[in-house]
């Protein structure tokens, strides 16, 4: 089969990563494993670990990256354990990770596992299927308070509570129990001026409430310090970010593990013993042509940082 997708940022991560043929390596996000395809041919007696919550993920990137499965370990699990995948593989230091965060284009595709509202598909946006919270229960059993949060922190949706209200509305005769419908009744619950904006008007609830059937911002910030306590000094972290909410928890988190002493100012001596771990790096950003290649290069953001060594501090 031939493989034609390209990943998001392709070329700009593979170039943060710093790649050397003997390293040792990790994709925290295989998708569709562009990006671990890019990173397996340049090594050379190194090693690729590829993680993945979606068993399809797991399975497709058998065929993938199958002329370097020799020097490819997969594990399927979620990346907030990466400590554990770290542990249970003896990885060792490890020379280089990368993050692609959100939901993935084969999610996106299938319209089976609905996360898209422009196919109709059983409401599910589950990344693992084999976890038992789906999107029909959040839309169908939880409160009208709980529903306006999530609508509204992790989609900022400024119709929260107008879209909360219709779907309790709707709950009350029947079950919501497909994506067009809960599009239906999304569009119902806004106004003319905003059904006339460029965006869909599902697209910020969709967002919510599949990152609230899969946890998506609880898992970053212990993944990011799992990831720079398992770099070895000089190893490159690059995390790829789609929407203002996980940027400002990668950012957030890169730049606390990037500050050294915490004390007050007025402090004479340092009492916290705090160092800092990473050092912030400026990746270069995507031009136009790979924009225009791939769309989702348009909302992408790369953030980028190098572990420090200890004995130079």
């Amino acid at each position: 089969m031939e493989y034609t997708h390209k990943s998001v940022l392709l070329d700009e991560c593979i170039e943060a990563l710093n790649i050397r043929a003997g390293g040792t390596y990790v994709d925290g996000t295989l998708g569709r494993a562009g990006h671990s395809r890019e990173i397996v041919r340049r090594l050379d007696g190194g090693r690729l670990i590829c993680i993945d919550r979606d068993p399809t993920a797991i399975a497709a990137a058998r065929e993938r990256l199958a002329p370097w499965m020799d020097r490819v370990t997969l594990v399927h699990s979620n990346f907030s354990e990466l400590g554990e995948v770290l542990r249970q593989t003896e990885a060792g230091e490890v020379d280089g990770m990368l993050f692609d965060l959100g939901v993935s284009s084969p999610q996106l595709d299938d319209a089976s596992r609905g996360f898209s509202y422009m196919q109709d598909a059983p409401l599910d946006m589950r990344m693992d299927t084999a976890e038992a919270l789906t999107a029909r229960t959040v839309v169908n059993e939880w409160s009208g308070e709980e529903l306006r949060r999530i609508l509204y922190e992790y989609g900022e949706e400024r119709y929260a509570p107008a879209i909360a209200r219709a779907i309790l509305r709707r709950r009350e005769t029947r079950p919501i129990e497909t994506t067009l419908e809960l599009v239906d009744i999304i569009r119902s619950a806004m106004p003319p001026a905003a059904l006339r904006e460029k965006q869909h008007p599902a697209k910020r609830s969709f967002q919510a409430i599949r990152i609230a059937v899969n946890g998506e911002l609880d898992a970053l910030p212990p993944m990011l310090r799992a990831a720079a306590a398992g770099l070895a000094p000089g190893g490159r972290l690059a995390v790829i970010t789609f929407h203002s909410l996980e940027d400002r928890i990668v950012k957030r988190t890169l730049r606390e593990l990037s500050q050294g002493c915490t004390c007050p100012p007025g402090f004479p001596v340092c009492v916290c013993g705090k160092k800092p771990v990473l050092r912030l790096l400026k990746p270069r950003t995507p031009g136009p042509a790979e924009v225009a290649e791939n769309p989702r290069a348009r909302s992408a953001r790369l953030r980028a940082a190098e572990k420090l060594d200890p004995f130079d501090l």
